[in-house]
């Protein structure tokens, strides 16, 4: 019997095609980098489960981007084809690229936001999501005279984000004029509770996030509104 094994056909858990190129990306430099890893130290490594860590194992035997031996005692060991090399590299080349293009469509979408929010008098605003669209408002705020009161996370383990409160729940930042959503991996949800809480003309959001409502502008009204509060059911 041949030493090599090819792995069963499954099916990988579907997800976004970015989030599925990133994956995969990160996969192919861990077994480039150390190919002795074991599937668990394999799944440590890119912070996921282990049956993920399997299908996408699995995903990339059968694309022929990675060759599996088996090695004694009841262990295997995976090395990147030529193949899988070149795809390494083209995705690697890719995700900059986007990295690079989400960064230039953030810096504008923030800027243009949190000008118009100085030009209505609305110049203090809390950040909803601790990211890197967190950091980039943060920057933008600093061009406009805005003060960013702090940035509201339920997922934050800490207390501060760059120079700046971090906090679980909104209610617990100082007065703020305006809520601009920072959050990349629900925005959605973020807005829908948000406006449920606080009315949707109090909030902002960067186009890049998609969030889809015919309440959330694209910029401040010509209102000033100071000190938000949550909405008093009526």
């Amino acid at each position: 019997m041949s030493s090599e094994q090819t792995l069963d056909s499954q099916d990988a858990p579907s997800e976004g095609q970015d989030g599925e190129a990133r994956l995969t990306m990160e996969m192919l430099h861990a077994v480039h980098g150390e190919g002795s890893l074991s599937q668990r130290g394999l799944a440590a490594r890119l912070n996921i489960a282990l049956g993920l860590t399997n299908a996408y194992l699995k995903r990339c035997v059968r694309r022929g981007l990675v060759k599996v031996r088996k090695i004694p005692p009841n262990r295997y060991a995976y090395y990147l084809t030529p193949k899988g090399f070149g795809e390494k590299s083209r995705l690697t080349a890719n995700y900059l690229f986007r990295s690079f293009d989400f960064y230039r469509q953030a810096r504008n979408q923030c800027d243009q936001l949190l000008g118009e929010a100085a030009d209505a008098g609305l110049r203090r605003v809390a950040l909803v999501g601790a990211g890197e669209l967190a950091e980039i408002a943060l920057l933008c705020a600093l061009q406009h005279d805005i003060e960013v009161v702090g940035v509201a996370d339920e997922r934050a383990s800490a207390n501060r984000f760059r120079h700046v409160d971090l906090v679980r729940d909104l209610a617990s930042l100082p007065p703020f004029d305006l809520i601009l959503i920072c959050d990349v991996k629900a925005p959605q949800g973020g807005f829908e509770k948000l406006a449920g809480q606080y009315g949707a003309d109090a909030i902002r959001a960067p186009s890049l996030l998609k969030i889809s409502s015919p309440f959330l502008k694209d910029g401040p009204s010509g209102e000033t509104k100071r000190d938000c509060h949550p909405a008093t059911p009526s």
